[in-house]
């Protein structure tokens, strides 16, 4: 069995209002399980589909403030809708953010949180990924992410090197999985971690035991009795497998 990529989570000081800057972004809509859980997904979207990863937002006491080892890239269909779509994100609240990579044709902003995000150039590979291009994992070895989350997730590896490993959906859709080699100072904490999932006749412990044996290890992040579980891959970033419930 292999589970299903759903969403990427963002620890929150305030999941409300930072559900609103990025539903703007993204143009999604916005809903709610329960205080302090913000869910966006595409208007009419029926989850999970692999048409597009979706995100959740947590209200989190005090979110570490770290480099963060995984962000969002966001696709654009020309120069002009570049310019145009970072003219709109600083209106919004989206301020810029140096990186220290000079000039690029991208551009690097950080969202009201200071979560770091880019807004591409744009690129044919992007061209019918909707609005998020990519989720981008920092790592010290693609490869070696690959052997792993290639167990995880049944997506298809579409670029393998030694600095990157690009997967996307086995159905041709959404956006990509990026694993891009990072400098040993980039490895740290995030505030921004993947969601998996069981697919139709999986089960959340059965997976749990399964990914356990590949490499992946439980992580407590003060997460309690929740009914998802929290683990770490190979590299120490945490992801969580929920129930189907």
């Amino acid at each position: 069995m292999t589970l299903q990529l759903v969403q990427v989570n963002f620890k929150a000081r305030d999941d409300s209002a930072l559900g609103r800057f990025w539903a703007e972004v993204l143009g999604w809509g916005v809903s709610s399980e329960g205080p302090g859980v913000t869910n966006l997904e595409p208007v009419g979207f029926d989850w999970p589909d692999p048409s597009a990863v979706c995100v959740d937002l947590v209200r989190v006491p005090d979110p570490e403030t770290v480099k963060y080892r995984v962000h969002i890239e966001l696709a654009t269909t020309s120069d002009v809708h570049q310019a145009e779509l970072v003219a709109r994100l600083k209106g919004l609240g989206a301020t810029a953010a140096d990186a220290g990579r000079g000039d690029t044709p991208w551009t690097m902003l950080a969202d009201p949180e200071g979560n770091v995000f880019s807004v591409l150039e744009p690129r044919e590979l992007y061209r019918d990924t909707g609005p998020i291009a990519a989720v981008v994992v920092g790592c010290a070895d693609p490869r070696a992410m690959v052997r792993f989350w290639g167990e995880v997730i049944d997506w298809t590896v579409h670029e393998l090197t030694d600095d990157r490993a690009l997967l996307r959906s086995a159905k041709g859709v959404g956006p990509y999985l990026e694993f891009r080699r990072s400098p040993d100072d980039e490895a740290l904490r995030s505030r921004i971690h993947l969601d998996v999932r069981p697919g139709p006749g999986g089960d959340q412990a059965r997976e749990v035991a399964r990914l356990e044996g590949l490499g992946a290890t439980r992580a407590d992040v003060g997460q309690g009795d929740a009914p998802w579980v929290v683990l770490a891959d190979p590299e120490g970033n945490e992801f969580c497998v929920l129930s189907r419930g």
